[in-house]
């Protein structure tokens, strides 16, 4: 199975820490900006596999279908420096038949500075034909369990959505 978690009860949002690397930097010592997203997707990875024992790998062999980057949307607001400890924030904030919105954040290691905020759009794909393809039953029923509630994807805006970030961290 590519998910062995109880759909009953998972956390919607997931967070790692991280510290910038020397290599990952450019010569201002700021992490560089391409490098934000090896971080991003690395989180990932490593997060839904420890929170739903979630595995592309297992999900690729036994559905044959993956997700494919269809756009993304990146906010550079503070750089993230060399050898500083961050936290790395994502969470699906809206799926459907074959689509999937990843929200990715990065911030300071307390919390209260928003370094950057990223959407991730995927795209849903057979593996053997490349073609989008719908969810099937059991992967809507993880995304279902796995997405931030309440949030109108549609009404979203992408700019509205930096300053809600960073007032929930000024705010908590």
């Amino acid at each position: 199975m590519f998910f062995k978690a109880d759909l009953s009860d998972l956390p919607v949002e997931s967070e790692s820490r991280v510290i910038i690397r020397f290599q990952d930097c450019d010569p201002l010592m700021h992490l560089n900006n391409f490098k934000y997203f090896e971080y991003f997707f690395n989180a990932r990875e490593d997060q839904v596999s420890k929170l739903y024992g979630f595995s592309y790998e297992a999900m690729y062999r036994e559905l044959r279908t993956s997700w494919v980057v269809y756009q993304h949307q990146i906010a550079y607001v503070r750089p993230a420096l060399i050898s500083e400890w961050v936290r790395i924030t994502s969470r699906v904030i809206h799926f459907d038949a074959d689509t999937m919105v990843t929200e990715y954040f990065m911030t300071n290691d307390r919390r209260t500075e928003l370094k950057s905020l990223l959407w991730s759009i995927s795209k849903h794909v057979s593996v053997d034909t490349g073609k989008r393809v719908p969810h099937p039953e059991e992967v809507m029923k993880y995304l279902a369990a796995t997405c931030v509630q309440g949030l109108d994807f549609a009404s979203l805006d992408f700019n509205e959505r930096i300053r809600t970030v960073k007032n929930s961290l000024i705010s908590n």
